[in-house]
């Protein structure tokens, strides 16, 4: 792996589930990892590109299904897009916290195919929640692109806050101090409180100022009245997760790792990864002139694109060059992934006519949501199935 990591923990125990232990983080180098799970991870990287490349298949198909998926690319945006969001936070849960439980107890292919309905059921009940927070309730709604109090996209930037407090918990935090309650009550204390970052932040950031009033009243938004127009939120999220993934994903941790004290570490990693965002999304938006939906357009295909080097072909082939050599390669691969991911989705989306909508609107959200979940959902959750090696 990328980096000489410190000596801290990797497992956490206690509480009543103490004896289901999480699996090592992202950034664990394999020096430092149980001999069972470096193994596993040298066959993986073994049989790559074939086992990514199983992988991208499968994750197309989960793409398409979530695209195309009320026959039509406008109305799925509108329905899907913010469902497959709040999905997010509930797959990170089950995927960096909980290791796959419920469906860890049975073999695979019931391994992603449980917890995928746990994920699915979660989403639908997350995304009820989030309109409920930031407009009238009407849980009809939630499955209709008609006018009114529709979930898109007056829900998206509360649903991006609570990823990226989801995320901000899972990596430069490091699981802590969560991970010390055991597996189980971790992941859900990390989406409650995700959930409550997420909230406390959408209320006091964010306006709803562009939106007229009558429309606002129309739909029963309510406008927290921040100082943030919603648009700008949103994508300054994003900003901020381009360097969740890069840091943390990507570069397994690489510099942060290097420092051998939990304290320091972790409050290094926050503050870079939140600056470093926030500088990014003022560079773009005041030096570049760029819009802050062209913004989130191009920093959610480069997040996806680190999931696709990062997560699915497991950092190949730079993983087997030495550190630095590996580093670069694998910035250089994820930049080519990004252009061509934002390249071919933006011809797709300017030959679409939208509702509610924009061209840059869809690439965000099918970057992100859509292609995101797929390679999650395949990787951490569905452990590869029906491409994963037999590893026993």
């Amino acid at each position: 792996m990328n980096g000489t990591a410190p000596r801290h923990a990797d497992f956490h125990g206690g509480g009543a589930d103490s004896a289901l232990p999480q699996r090592p983080l992202l950034t664990t180098p394999p020096r430092l990892q149980p001999p069972d799970v470096a193994r596993e991870q040298r066959l993986r990287l073994g049989a790559q590109p074939w086992l990514g490349l199983g992988g991208l298949l499968l994750t197309a198909v989960v793409f398409f299904a979530l695209a195309l998926g009320t026959a039509s690319t406008a109305t799925a945006l509108l329905i899907l897009g913010p469902i497959s969001t709040f999905a997010l936070p509930a797959v990170a849960m089950i995927a960096f916290w909980w290791n796959d439980w419920p469906g860890s107890r049975l073999s695979v292919p019931w391994t992603g195919l449980i917890d995928t309905a746990a994920f699915v059921a979660a989403a639908v009940v997350l995304a009820i929640a989030g309109q409920a927070i930031v407009e009238r309730p009407d849980v009809s709604a939630v499955f209709r692109a008609a006018p009114g109090p529709a979930t898109f996209p007056a829900t998206l930037p509360l649903a991006g806050a609570v990823f990226a407090a989801m995320l901000q918990l899972s990596l430069p935090c490091e699981r802590w101090p969560l991970g010390g309650i055991g597996r189980l009550k971790s992941g859900v204390a990390a989406l409650a409180l995700s959930w409550a970052i997420g909230i406390g932040a959408y209320f006091l950031f964010v306006n709803l100022d562009a939106v007229p009033a009558a429309e606002r009243a129309a739909a029963g938004l309510r406008n927290p009245g921040g100082p943030v127009p919603a648009p700008d939120f949103g994508s300054a999220l994003i900003a901020v997760g381009v360097w969740q993934a890069l840091f943390f994903i990507a570069m397994r941790g690489w510099p942060i790792n290097v420092i051998s004290r939990r304290p320091q570490r972790l409050i290094v990693g926050n503050v870079l990864v939140i600056v470093l965002g926030a500088l990014t999304y003022l560079l773009l938006r005041d030096i570049a002139h760029w819009q802050p939906d062209a913004i989130g357009a191009a920093c959610g295909c480069v997040i996806a694109a680190v999931l696709v080097v990062g997560m699915l072909f497991e950092g190949w082939p730079a993983a087997r060059l030495p550190s630095a050599p590996g580093r670069l390669v694998t910035l250089l691969l994820t930049a080519l992934v990004a252009v061509a991911l934002d390249r071919a989705l933006a011809a797709y989306a300017d030959g679409v006519t939208w509702i509610r909508a924009t061209p840059d609107d869809w690439v965000t959200t099918a970057a992100l949501s859509f292609l995101g979940l797929g390679i999650i959902a395949h990787v951490a959750v569905g452990l590869r199935w029906p491409f994963a090696l037999k590893t026993k």
